[in-house]
Order: C-alpha cells, then sequence, then structure tokens
C-alpha cells in the first residue's frame, strides 16, 4: 500500500511538468512550425518550408499597427498605475478592518464576465444610449455616431478592465510598506508629491514593475475591447492576429505575427527583470 502511495505521488509530481508542455511548450511549437509553412491556395496550410512569413511583418503597415498597439498597452499601462496607485494608498490607510471591504468593492464589478461589460459600455455610449439621451437633455451638441466608436473609449474600456491587474500588486506590497519611512519624509519636511517621489516609488519600485507588466502583457494583445469600442476604426496586433486566423485564412502569418508579439513579451519581461530589487534597502542605508 505504502509502495503503491509512493508510485501515485510520483506520477502527480509530474503532472505540473506534463500540462506546461501539453499547453504551453506544444502550442508554441506548433505556432513556430506553422510560421514557417506556406498558406494555400484556398486557405490552410501547405507543408513548404518559407520565410517569407516573417519578411512581411517589415512591411509599413503591420509595422505601424505593432507600434500602435505597444502605445496604447503602455498607455493603459501608465494610467493603470496613476489611477492605482493613489486608490491603493488609500486603501491601505484605512483601519485594517476597512481593507478588506475596500478590496472587495475595487473587485466586484470585475465579478461579471468581460464582454458582457463591454457590451454594457457600449450600449451606454450608443447612439440611442443613456448617455446620447443625456447630452441631448442638456442641449449639448455632439456626433451620436462617434459616441460609442472611437480610440479615447478604447483607452477607457481596456484601463477600466486592466485596472485591478495593477490594484492587487500594489494592493499586497502598501500592506507590507513599513509606514514609518512616511512618517520620518515628513519629520524631514517632506511634502505628499516629495514622499510619493522619494520614498513610495523607489521602494515600491519593483511591485509597481510588476503591475505594469501584467497590465501591458495582456493589453498588448486584446482584440476584444477594440473591436467592440472601436469597430474598424482601431487595428491593433490582437485584432489582425484574429483576422488573419478567422477571415483571412492565413494561417502561417497569423503564426508569424504571433511570433512576433511573443518576442515583444519577452523583451518586455527581459527589461523588467533588470529593475533593481534591493530598493528598500537603498533608501534605508541612504
Amino acid at each position: 500500500m505504502r509502495h503503491r502511495l509512493s508510485a501515485w505521488l510520483a506520477v502527480a509530481a509530474r503532472l505540473p511538468l506534463a500540462w506546461y508542455f501539453l499547453f504551453f511548450a506544444g502550442p508554441l511549437v506548433l505556432i513556430t512550425i506553422t510560421s514557417l509553412l506556406t498558406r494555400g491556395m484556398y486557405g490552410g496550410v501547405v507543408w513548404q518550408l518559407s520565410f517569407l512569413n516573417f519578411a512581411r511583418l517589415f512591411d509599413s503597415l503591420y509595422l505601424m499597427i505593432f507600434l500602435k498597439s505597444v502605445v496604447l498597452a503602455t498607455v493603459t499601462a501608465v494610467l493603470c498605475m496613476l489611477i492605482g496607485f493613489p486608490i491603493v494608498w488609500a486603501a491601505t490607510a484605512a483601519p485594517p478592518q476597512k481593507r478588506s471591504l475596500l478590496l472587495f468593492l475595487l473587485s466586484l464589478p470585475f465579478f461579471t464576465n468581460l464582454v458582457i461589460r463591454i457590451y454594457a459600455l457600449k450600449l451606454f455610449t450608443a447612439h440611442d444610449g443613456p448617455l446620447a439621451y443625456v447630452l441631448t437633455l442638456l442641449h449639448i451638441e455632439f456626433d451620436p455616431f462617434s459616441l460609442s466608436q472611437n480610440l479615447p473609449l478604447v483607452i477607457f474600456g481596456m484601463v477600466t478592465s486592466y485596472l485591478p491587474f495593477m490594484i492587487l500588486p500594489l494592493f499586497t506590497a502598501f500592506e507590507r510598506f513599513d509606514d514609518s519611512l512616511i512618517d520620518a519624509a515628513h519629520d524631514l519636511g517632506a511634502n505628499h508629491w516629495q514622499t510619493a517621489r522619494k520614498v513610495l516609488i523607489p521602494v515600491l519600485r519593483a511591485p509597481l514593475v510588476s503591475g505594469f507588466l501584467m497590465v501591458f502583457i495582456p493589453a498588448l494583445g486584446e482584440f476584444v475591447i477594440p473591436d467592440l469600442l472601436g469597430g474598424a476604426k482601431t487595428m491593433l496586433i490582437g485584432n489582425l492576429i484574429t483576422e488573419q486566423f478567422l477571415k483571412a485564412r492565413d494561417w502561417p502569418f497569423g503564426a508569424a505575427l504571433t511570433m512576433f508579439l511573443i518576442i515583444i513579451i519577452g523583451a518586455s519581461v527581459l527589461i523588467a527583470r533588470r529593475t533593481p530589487k534591493d530598493a528598500n534597502a537603498r533608501l534605508v542605508t541612504t
């Protein structure tokens, strides 16, 4: 019986590795192989080695889409950081018995499915929606067909959708933060801005970078929000990959776009890993 239990434990220990190869490494290898093949005349994949798919990536049209996606993902991450930082600071400054309630209230809207929330926002800003009705009552001139499909609305939808990814790591870091550092800064005459710039941000640099990546990475490949809130006006890399796989039926080029996106994400993670982790110790010693 004991020998059989040990055998089962040995098998269970290999399950995470099997899961990794089955659902991560395996699809990644498949995408890599597909990116080196040729598109068939009527779609599908022809098993003929070709590097033209990667050469097409350097077309000015696709480079502009990549650049626009990176800029939009960066703007989303920065806005989430600027909004989430004071929210978390205020929440962790509340009494301990209220912190869990505040965190629950911050997370409550995200218990609803993403598509439902984005559709609700789209209906709210539609040409015959509540926003248009209120603007009409206030006698404010507006174009009713430009409210529901524009870039600012896409940014708003992405920020509201990914804000928890910034709040949660910051919330954990703020709870472990030594409040005496803030008191010492105030005793030395620092105002709130100086305290945030010279004390909070250096100490919380690692969770800030983690939150930035947690927002930047999914925002870079986002396609649902730009498709629903931006319409045909906002084409990002996620939408482009979706178009290649589902509409153009150019799987090799879609796979090449995916590989290029993975390379960008990997480079972002490598750059983030160079962020110093010992900011707290340096601050204390200085």
